[in-house]
């Protein structure tokens, strides 16, 4: 019996509810860059506070589970969201124009996010990598999928080349040979110069101004929203199309079979997380070096992650009818609903929670505690969002946006 396509509704519903795990997901994920230096997202050496055994671990754990999935997920839905939205505007009359004007506001977003609130942004890459997409939208279903798939396996392989020679040239024996001297320098310089740029962040977020750190990101990482742009398209386009088809084949509305989901679902889960399993224990046991943190987390987690992500999605989409129902699914679906506000709203807490003028808790708390404060704005979120939507018809970035892409005020109260 073929399996029967959900209404509308219930795909949105669905899309939210993942929309809103994924929110969440990524504070945790970002939290270490909140709290403590840049350069200890990925390395523990960089945290202020001792980072212990426990933390250790917690890194482990976090590697495996967390980081990358959840900007992997979240990718996922934006090129769903984006296949949604252009069949929307199609139904009505609209062209490709409203989509194209809708990532410009993204883009504008996204730079304010990063100069004014915190330079973690991934709305610039998402608006630019959603342009590249809209050349994509009116390709097979199949063929997105295909070329996503592709893609993502090709950048994949080139993260694995391009960040794991360094690692070998900076910390084994081949750094050591003649030829690869100079690089070997040049590797030690560019881990000073991060480390010494952290340094420097860091003394402007504990003890200078707001407007202190505005010119900061603005003088020294004036360039990064572009420049970081190459390193992520080989992941970003191709998770967007694989979005777009999985959205078109009907993973969110009940279009695939449920027992070929839960299938896929934990092969790609357990598959991906007994691949990148040891790829953690292998960091640690290295000592955590700088450069074998980022060989790690670049240039090898990358492949097993793809299905450990789809896995993840697979999942999620077939839970997610059942799931949100009740009161805690409920308010995980107004989350996703206002994922846009959430996102940003995060940035405003954490800023106003750790900067020197405000808070002051930046480079003081480790990572346990750091998760703390991810369980505490997982609360806050689960509960204003709910209400808010109780009141209002969106989430007050996302009926900003929608002004915005539509060029007029659109009702805010219900």
């Amino acid at each position: 019996m073929a399996p029967q396509t959900a209404p509308a509704t219930d795909r949105l519903v669905s899309l939210d509810f993942i929309r809103g795990i994924a929110v969440m997901g990524i504070l945790w994920a970002n939290i270490v860059a909140f709290g403590q230096p840049w350069a200890a997202y990925m390395y523990p050496d960089a945290f202020l506070v001792p980072h212990g055994e426990t933390s250790d671990w917690l890194w482990v754990i976090q590697f495996v589970l967390i980081d990358g999935k959840m900007r992997g997920l979240f990718t996922l839905l934006f090129g769903a969201g984006l296949m949604l939205f252009i069949e929307k505007a199609w139904a009505r009359g609209e062209t490709r124009w409203l989509q194209a004007r809708r990532l410009f506001w993204l883009l504008g977003f996204g730079l304010i996010h990063f100069y004014f609130l915190w330079r973690g942004d991934i709305l610039v890459l998402y608006s630019v990598a959603g342009f590249v997409a809209m050349g994509c939208l009116r390709w097979k279903a199949r063929t997105q999928l295909v070329v996503g798939l592709l893609g993502y396996l090709v950048g994949a392989i080139m993260f694995m080349v391009a960040m794991f020679l360094p690692y070998l040239v900076a910390d084994t024996e081949l750094g050591n040979q003649a030829p690869y001297a100079e690089m070997r320098s040049d590797l030690a310089s560019q881990q000073e110069a991060e480390l010494a740029e952290g340094a420097s962040e860091t003394a402007i977020i504990r003890n200078g101004s707001y407007a202190d750190y505005v010119s900061h990101n603005f003088a020294e990482h004036g360039t990064d929203p572009f420049a970081t742009l190459s390193l992520f398209a080989l992941e970003t386009v191709p998770l967007m199309l694989i979005g777009m088809a999985l959205y078109r084949m009907g993973l969110f509305g009940g279009g695939i079979d449920r027992r070929k989901m839960l299938i896929w679902g934990w092969t790609g889960v357990i598959a991906g997380g007994a691949l990148t399993l040891p790829i953690a224990l292998w960091a640690m046991g290295e000592g955590f070096t700088y450069w074998g943190t980022l060989a790690a987390f670049m240039g090898v987690s990358p492949l097993p992650r793809l299905p450990a992500v789809l896995g993840l999605l697979t999942l999620l989409a077939l839970w997610a009818p059942a799931a949100s129902t009740g009161w805690l699914g409920e308010r995980v679906v107004a989350a996703g609903r206002m994922a846009f506000s959430n996102y940003l709203g995060t940035s405003i807490v954490m800023l106003l929670l750790f900067h020197g003028w405000a808070g002051g808790l930046f480079g003081q708390l480790g990572r346990p505690e750091l998760y703390l404060v991810v369980a505490m704005t997982w609360a806050l979120m689960l509960l204003w969002s709910k209400p808010w939507l109780a009141r209002f018809r969106f989430g007050p970035l996302e009926w900003l946006w929608r002004c915005l892409t539509y060029g007029r005020l659109f009702p805010l109260r219900r």
